[in-house]
């Protein structure tokens, strides 16, 4: 952000001054020497070359922005995507773990022999087939 800022502020500042150098060569004064003459012109195209440097940066410092914001995105995505899974996995198990913990009559399954192992064993089920579910999104 600040470094193309400071560039494309640069740049501004910088792009009318080639066409002066030209005007002083097309029109140059009668006390400029030959030779002096000669080292303003390169000075004038080595002033231009670096300005249009300063443009082709410009255009790479967005490109690798844009780049690196895009990055940043997919690994959001990625993060996100993971801590849903994680949620999603995590939620049968939560809801048998709030309706065990509450200390009331009548429990479902209470009096049953297997009746823990009848709870329990679908919501690992469920939560097996969830699993697979999301990653093999994921790989998609």
């Amino acid at each position: 952000g600040s470094l193309r800022r400071m560039l494309v502020r640069l740049q501004r500042l910088l792009a009318p001054e080639p066409a002066a150098f030209f005007r002083l060569l097309s029109r140059p004064p009668d006390w400029i020497t030959e030779d002096e003459l000669q080292n303003l012109q390169q000075a004038a195209e080595k002033f231009s070359t670096a300005i249009s440097d300063t443009a082709a940066l410009v255009e790479r410092v967005k490109q690798l922005q844009e780049e690196l914001a895009a990055l940043v995105n997919e690994q959001t995505n990625r993060t996100l995507f993971v801590l849903t899974l994680v949620t999603v996995l995590a939620l049968p198990i939560n809801l048998v773990a709030g309706l065990f913990g509450m200390n009331v009559g009548g429990i479902p399954l209470a009096q049953h022999r297997y009746g823990f192992f009848l709870v329990v064993g679908p919501l690992l089920v469920l939560t097996a087939l969830l699993g697979y579910w999301g990653l093999g999104r994921r790989r998609h």
